[in-house]
């Protein structure tokens, strides 16, 4: 009758996270889903959703306090369940606590393949009969992205995570910086992994992609989901794409990051300082330059998708946040009955991290 609420894995890296700040206190009838503290990771700050419901006892971590995955932070259990057995479970639970097999725990790596002569890094996570899921990430982002939706999807579905051309593990030659480049490189990686027909979930220019893609070759994708999609209108916001471009330092680099959510404290000062190393590798800054020059031409996106969203055969679905400064929400107005249109306060251009597992329930429904 007593539940553990613990240090949640996001991400393969994740090794252990800091609680920033608790949202409830014993005592509080809590629902599964809800948000119930705030934890800071490495990587980037992000809210909890309580895995379970019922009456929360007792807070075991204190805010400020750093423990590894799988730690018990706080325990759920009916009143009826007196404080000396919630007390004996939590001690229970400490001590048969594996520390040091959280210390070494490792995941699946990122692997590269050749891909039609093209050089890509993707990583695979779970293994199941069907078509798989294909994430495919947006402008200056790499396979990590999806570090919150790839490994929940992968308890059911195979899934891969793809690093684009001209970002993180793969060749930094962008041929003439258009979509087609993209576009291509998918359809190659999906020839080279002998996979018929994937569900593509998109974001940003990654959204463009996967919409294009369904446009030249629907009979290879199985459903849309578009995150924040590109393509769907002119306006795009050139300070961050410029600024992500040219900002050397971390100051001005986190004021440019910060534009992606809609909370600025969930950029981490490591996540500024991995963008830094990216930024330095030999090809990124050419490749950018590159991508925007063909992407963005003239300071507007060149590629106009909206429309051949309502005549393709795929199931297809498209979610933004309101709070979104990078890509308008409102490109999302207009769109044919047969497209599921979903807006999130409280996210912006990230909602796949912001607002992860209602993210990750829409693609699960997606994809059925």
């Amino acid at each position: 009758m007593i539940e553990p609420i613990v240090m949640p894995k996001w991400g393969l890296a994740m090794q252990e996270g800091m609680v920033a700040e608790w949202h409830i206190q014993p005592g509080a009838e809590i629902t599964a889903g809800q948000e119930i503290m705030d934890i800071e990771t490495s990587k980037i700050a992000n809210v909890y959703e309580s895995p379970v419901g019922g009456t929360f006892r007792k807070i075991v971590v204190d805010a400020g306090a750093t423990v590894p995955v799988g730690a018990l932070l706080g325990v759920v259990a009916p009143a009826t369940v007196d404080d000396a057995a919630v007390d004996a479970y939590i001690k229970d639970f400490n001590d048969n606590f594996d520390w040091d097999a959280v210390a070494s725990a490792a995941g699946p790596e990122p692997e590269t393949i050749d891909a039609g002569g093209t050089r890509l890094r993707y990583l695979k996570m779970g293994e199941a009969d069907g078509p798989p899921v294909l994430f495919i990430h947006g402008y200056g982002g790499d396979l990590n992205n999806w570090m919150f939706n790839q490994e929940a999807l992968a308890a059911e579905q195979t899934t891969y995570a793809l690093d684009l051309p001209g970002h993180g593990g793969s060749t930094k030659a962008v041929g003439d910086g258009s979509l087609d480049v993209f576009t291509s490189a998918v359809l190659a990686f999906m020839d080279a992994q002998k996979i018929e027909k994937a569900h593509l979930v998109g974001h940003s220019m990654g959204g463009a992609t996967a919409l294009a893609l369904t446009v030249d070759a629907g009979d290879r994708v199985a459903s849309l989901t578009l995150i924040a999609p590109a393509g769907f209108g002119s306006e795009i916001n050139m300070d961050y794409i410029n600024g992500f471009i040219e900002q050397k330092r971390a100051k001005k680099l986190r004021t440019v990051l910060e534009l992606l959510v809609a909370d600025p404290g969930a950029i981490t000062a490591e996540m500024v300082d991995e963008v830094i190393k990216f930024k330095r590798l030999d090809g990124v800054g050419p490749a950018l330059e590159k991508l925007r020059d063909g992407l963005m031409p003239g300071g507007t996106q060149g590629a106009n998708l909206k429309d051949a969203l309502s005549t393709l055969a795929a199931p297809a679905q498209v979610i933004w946040g309101k709070d979104d400064k990078i890509l308008p929400a409102t490109h999302a107005d207009g769109l044919a009955d047969s497209v599921a249109v979903t807006l999130y306060d409280g996210a912006g251009h990230m909602p796949h991290m912001e607002k992860a597992a209602e993210v990750n329930a829409l693609i699960t429904k997606m994809i059925g």
